[in-house]
């Protein structure tokens, strides 16, 4: 009886748990994308514009490859390959759908980017993929701890609130920000920065 009663829990919880986006090796190794720009890293944060309550965020890694670390977030694209949280081929087509996606009448998206060196930058990814998928509520708390990696950002603070880490980073020296705002048509109706 406790056999079946072990097995039983296991099958029950399993089909509790959602399973996961894992693209093959093929699928993210073709691709894989390049950006001509300086290597660096950008927080991205969708931000209501009546509250100024910040909603989610995600980072863009620009290293070897430009990547997309978008923790417990809700976009999907079929040309863009994911493993767990992590986006791949993030190209500007890739990259202007995503902001589209979060930029509406009520929401905008605030983009700070700070260059990183090459090394730093790789760091970055990798301990983005080591992270894996992320619980639903922490993305601020995982983009956050990898903004912590980065030499000088040793005591960044680590908060559940998405706009802790835009205040903070809005203070960190060298940082560009962006702020776009756009229709429900996704069209654009002005930007910042």
């Amino acid at each position: 009886m406790r056999l079946f009663l072990v097995g039983f829990t296991v099958l029950f919880l399993s089909g509790c748990v959602a399973q996961l986006p894992w693209a093959s090796d093929q699928r993210v190794t073709s691709a894989a994308y390049s950006d001509p720009s300086p290597t660096s890293i950008t927080l991205m944060t969708v931000i209501a514009n009546g509250s100024n309550s910040a909603g989610h965020s995600s980072l863009l890694i620009n290293a070897s490859q430009r990547v997309l670390y978008d923790p417990a977030g809700t976009w999907y694209n079929k040309d863009v390959p994911e493993r767990a949280d992590m986006l791949y081929g993030m190209t500007p087509k890739m990259l202007q759908y995503y902001i589209d996606y979060h930029a509406r009448a009520k929401f905008r998206v605030v983009m700070q980017t700070l260059e990183v060196s090459p090394a730093v930058a790789e760091k970055i990814l990798r301990a983005a993929i080591d992270r894996g998928a992320s619980f639903s509520g922490f993305c601020a708390v995982n983009t956050s701890n990898l903004l912590a990696l980065v030499p000088g950002l040793e005591d960044f603070p680590i908060s559940i609130w998405p706009i802790s880490a835009v205040n903070a980073l809005n203070k960190v020296p060298g940082v560009k920000v962006r702020e776009i705002f756009q229709n429900d048509e996704g069209k654009d109706l002005h930007e910042t920065g």
